[in-house]
């Protein structure tokens, strides 16, 4: 069962939609407005926004542009609903992040498989992807953005995030983040392990934070720091 929320200004169709996507075991919200959209969104952060682009108060593509610059937004689908039929209209929307586009009249069992296929990308995309706060790590891409704006990290770097962060809350021993993503000689100083870290949250800023030192073990990544961690950082 998805969470779903209709972003539509015609009162008939909201209600028949409600209807139908209740009726293929969704949790099914309605907003009238655009306005009323973002707010609910926010509220409710839904599996898949259904967006009109023709509403009464603002078009439907600022409504997507809203969903596409807010960080807690930025990643749930969007499948645009629309009586607009030119191939423009078709481009401007996937430039702007929609993940489907549906032209009225439409048929409601095509709108359920179409949701269902939406949902199917958004789920693989997920085991693809690591989010903690406005920290997201992209695996198949290899990139990793703070806050919407990119981080430049090394290979061994970015390797080491994923380690970190796909073992949260595990603390993983120098010797252990040597072997595994280092892969150098086990001889080696664990000051190596060390210097690699000290860079990697210099690089990732605030989300630095989330990379916690165990004194005398190593390191763990947690989404709740200790208030010493910043303390234990300056030492490594």
């Amino acid at each position: 069962m998805a969470r779903v929320i209709v972003i539509e200004d015609d009162a008939d169709l909201r209600e028949f939609l409600q209807y139908n996507l209740t009726g293929a075991g969704h949790r099914t919200f309605t907003a009238a407005t655009g306005a009323a959209g973002l707010k609910l969104t926010q509220e409710v952060r839904p599996d898949v926004v259904l967006l009109d682009l023709m509403l009464s108060d603002v078009p439907g593509t600022l409504v997507a542009k809203e969903l596409r610059r807010d960080t807690s937004t930025r990643s749930i689908p969007i499948i645009m609903v629309t009586g607009k039929t030119d191939e423009i209209d078709r481009i401007v929307g996937f430039e702007l992040g929609a993940d489907d586009y549906v032209v009225k009249p439409f048929s409601m069992r095509e709108l359920i498989l179409r949701i269902a296929a939406v949902l199917a990308r958004a789920e693989l995309r997920d085991v693809r992807a690591i989010e903690v706060a406005d920290l997201r790590i992209d695996r198949d891409a290899h990139r990793v953005t703070v806050g919407g704006e990119p981080v430049s990290l090394s290979p061994l770097e970015f390797k080491l995030l994923v380690t970190l962060t796909q073992r949260r809350d595990l603390v993983q021993a120098r010797s252990v983040l040597l072997d595994e993503v280092c892969a150098i000689d086990s001889e080696a100083r664990s000051r190596t392990i060390d210097t690699h870290v000290k860079r990697l949250r210099y690089k990732l800023g605030r989300a630095g934070r989330f990379i916690e030192t165990v004194r005398g073990v190593g390191y763990r990544f947690t989404e709740t720091p200790s208030t010493q961690n910043g303390a234990s950082r300056s030492t490594s």
